[in-house]
């Protein structure tokens, strides 16, 4: 945990921001793998966790918007918890460390919340991503499952993400920390693959690092020769000669905060001629992009930036032709660059996504409806302390050439005989995490090898 001062300054500005009414926290609670006494591994959820500090099941919280009060609620553990799980803290403990002075049972919560409804109070609350926290709403509030999402506050939802979004000086911190572990298990790829290799080998000792170093996982891990395919979580191919491997992967710290790289590399020490030209196309197109942000910069324009640098390096090698600006206009470059070029990261690796894109990404504004446009995560202005992805890759996948092909797509840009050549090619990404600072931006954690040189360097070591 933070200082108990974070956690009651984080508490005393959220309060301050909503007009009026209670602030309705639900923590996360076990999830069953296949019974009760083995569940998934668990994870608080990261608003609870920022303003309360505190990841264990069965909590809840309250914030008094007028008064500034705050109130946990939980139960505290049994005999027969202690013999199972030990002795711990106590919640009473744990709660001063986050500042909370007023610590009730969690069947206090109903009696709470129906004095607030009694009262006409509003009770502000944020839309849930878990099931049970449907149905716990349902049964707190009296709201029918089905309406429960809409019922959600924008005013808390709006709050939370401003304040959210700009990270603390121990925030970064943290942040630092889970990049530079995770740049450990990109290095540790960058060693070991070689023809032969199964994916799940890769993988497995990705993990071991980020669980060695006392965290976990941000994500579930990429780690596939078939890099065309997105979010690809198969790992039971066979390295070979002649392909490319990517690793998309993250660690997450003890305190929540996650890193999130992705790298590509030759199963062989060097790249082929024609992966090396593609290669270096990307690059472009992630220095391009690295070299936009600065405060002020609305996201989107470093996303069309490393649009434009991808339709060039894709003209120059015959797979795109035309007007440059038109391309991207019509969205011709999505044909190969079908996503967005990074996304906010924090206690999330997208971070806040459960508040919803459009709030966290877009500050309220509407999302494009265009392919590939509409898949950017992020588009506001930049300001100091936002922490932001750079990850633009360049993918060949043959469903997606085949129907645009078949429906005569963008022929105007696109030379669709060159691209069906490359429709076993796989793809390639790369992605670093940065900090906007009030002069422009800092890389954030251990650099990890990214040009060719670099890349073959490392390989020829392994």
């Amino acid at each position: 945990m933070f200082s108990r001062t974070t956690y009651v300054e984080r508490r005393r500005l959220l309060a301050g921001t909503v007009n009026s009414g209670l602030l309705l926290f639900l923590g996360n609670d076990e999830s069953p793998m296949n019974y009760a006494d083995n569940p998934f591994r668990y994870r608080q959820d990261s608003t609870f966790r920022y303003y309360f500090g505190l990841s264990q099941p069965g909590l809840a919280g309250v914030i008094d918007a007028d008064s500034g009060e705050c109130v946990l609620f939980g139960d505290e553990l049994t005999v027969d918890d202690i013999v199972w799980m030990g002795r711990q803290a106590t919640l009473a403990e744990r709660a001063v460390q986050a500042g909370i002075k007023t610590v009730k049972p969690l069947h206090a919560l109903n009696e709470t919340l129906e004095k607030a409804l009694e009262k006409k109070r509003v009770v502000h609350f944020l839309p849930p991503y878990r099931a049970e926290h449907t149905l716990k709403y349902q049964d707190l509030l009296g709201i029918p499952a089905a309406a429960v999402s809409t019922a959600a506050s924008l005013e808390f939802v709006v709050a939370v993400a401003e304040q959210r979004n700009v990270k603390s000086e121990e925030e970064i911190a943290e942040i630092e920390r889970a990049v530079s572990i995770s740049a450990e298990m990109h290095l540790a790829a960058y060693r070991m693959a070689r023809p032969g290799l199964q994916e799940a080998e890769i993988a497995a000792e990705v993990h071991r690092i980020a669980l060695a170093a006392g965290g976990d996982l941000s994500f579930p891990i990429i780690a596939t020769i078939n890099g065309q395919t997105l979010h690809n979580h198969y790992h039971g191919n066979t390295l070979k000669s002649g392909d490319l491997f990517l690793l998309d992967a993250g660690a997450e710290t003890a305190e929540g905060y996650a890193g999130d790289l992705s790298s590509t590399m030759p199963v062989d020490p060097v790249f082929t001629g024609r992966q090396k030209e593609i290669y270096q196309a990307v690059f472009d197109a992630h220095e391009a992009a690295i070299a936009a942000l600065k405060p002020g910069v609305p996201f989107r324009e470093v996303h069309l930036t490393a649009c434009r640098s991808i339709t060039e390096g894709m003209k120059a090698m015959g797979f795109m032709k035309g007007d440059t600006e038109e391309a991207v206009r019509a969205g011709a470059h999505a044909l190969f660059f079908p996503c967005g070029t990074g996304h906010m990261m924090g206690m999330d690796v997208h971070d806040m996504e459960n508040l919803g894109e459009q709030y966290v990404g877009y500050a309220g504004e509407p999302k494009s409806t265009q392919f590939g446009l509409k898949s950017l995560r992020l588009a506001r202005p930049l300001k100091p302390g936002y922490v932001v992805t750079v990850e633009p890759g360049i993918y060949f996948i043959p469903e997606l050439i085949d129907l645009w092909k078949s429906q005569n797509k963008c022929t105007g840009f696109i030379n669709y005989d060159k691209v069906e050549t490359y429709k076993d090619f796989g793809g390639i990404r790369n992605e670093e995490d940065f900090v906007i600072t009030e002069e422009g931006y800092r890389l954030l954690g251990t650099p990890i090898p990214k040009s060719i040189e670099d890349v073959e360097a490392i390989r020829k070591q392994s």
